[in-house]
């Protein structure tokens, strides 16, 4: 039995239930070996190896979630800052929302895996968020939801609708512009110019007037183009003004990785990856994440020669 077909699609809906990618890669091969110790039993009569193996990884992702918190974003933690200069402290006690690298798995539903969606799924107790991601995302009959989840139809129909009811506030994302759509590109290539001028202004221009710009892990937030706009003069005398960035997609939006130069002069060093929503032609949300970790996951060069002018695109 080949299970690594499966591979890339298990890794986003385990990452649609826990939120990390690192955790999401960690299941999966959970529920390989899962598979492979219980193939002799596997019976083709009862379901698809595809649907069987779903049934593995709900479990494991169920097991796993038991007694976590949830993996939020600075937003979803209190109202916005009223102060860009406040102290960059991470919150490294709380288990951020990771994003997800597209370019590593070869999958066609990106528009589900939207920052705002996974964030909004996290509210969600942990069987409820398994129901609505397997009937609504990967479009399982109920009949097969309630074998995987060794329950009933009407059991699975009534969690779904709990489930649709607690997510009716995050609004319809089919606005949000894919990453190769021509002006989500086009405002995006327009940031990355306008960052690497350090043009504050010209990054303004380019922003929602209702514009969110939060780093995890800081635990604060901003809203508004003069909050975002003192933040980023703030980071341009922190970090200085010579910049390189690269373009790539994660969640199935635009984004954007930066890479700062060393106080020496010898190197640009991997800084930040910056995921964008665009809607409307303007940058109505940037999230920024700074953890190692999370970068290495997008497997990008961890410093350029600061003689070459830009990173590889």
């Amino acid at each position: 039995m080949d299970f690594e077909p499966y591979r890339g699609e298990l890794v986003a809906y385990c990452y649609r239930m826990l939120g990390s990618f690192h955790e999401a890669e960690d299941l999966v091969q959970e529920t390989m070996l899962r598979a492979w110790k219980a193939r002799d039993r596997y019976d083709p009569s009862r379901a698809s190896v595809r649907t069987w193996l779903y049934r593995i990884a709900t479990n494991v992702c169920l097991t796993a979630l038991e007694g976590r918190a949830r993996r939020p974003l600075p937003s979803g933690l209190g109202a916005p800052s009223e102060d860009p200069g406040t102290p960059l402290t991470p919150a490294t006690d709380i288990p951020w929302l990771q994003p997800f690298p597209d370019a590593r798995y070869d999958m066609e539903a990106r528009a589900d895996m939207r920052l705002a969606l996974v964030v909004a799924l996290q509210r969600l107790p942990a069987r409820q968020r398994a129901v609505l991601v397997l009937r609504e995302v990967l479009q399982f009959s109920a009949a097969e939801v309630a074998e995987q989840l060794d329950t009933t139809v009407p059991a699975v129909n009534s969690t779904l609708q709990r489930a649709r009811a607690a997510l009716t506030d995050i609004g319809d994302d089919s606005a949000i512009a894919e990453p190769d759509d021509p002006e989500a590109r086009e405002v995006v290539d327009r940031y990355l110019r306008a960052f690497e001028a350090a043009d504050v202004p010209a990054l303004v221009r380019l922003l929602a007037d209702a514009v969110v710009l939060e780093m995890p892990p800081i635990p604060y937030w901003f809203r508004g183009t003069e909050h975002y706009a003192a933040f980023m003069r703030r980071v341009f005398e922190l970090r200085g003004t010579d910049w390189a960035l690269t373009r790539l997609a994660a969640n199935g939006q635009p984004a954007l990785a930066a890479y700062a130069r060393d106080p020496d002069g010898g190197h640009r060093w991997l800084h930040s990856l910056q995921v964008f929503t665009v809607t409307g032609g303007r940058v109505t949300r940037n999230v920024v994440f700074t953890e190692p970790r999370v970068l290495a996951a997008f497997d990008l060069p961890q410093r350029i020669s600061s003689d070459r002018p830009h990173p590889p695109r």
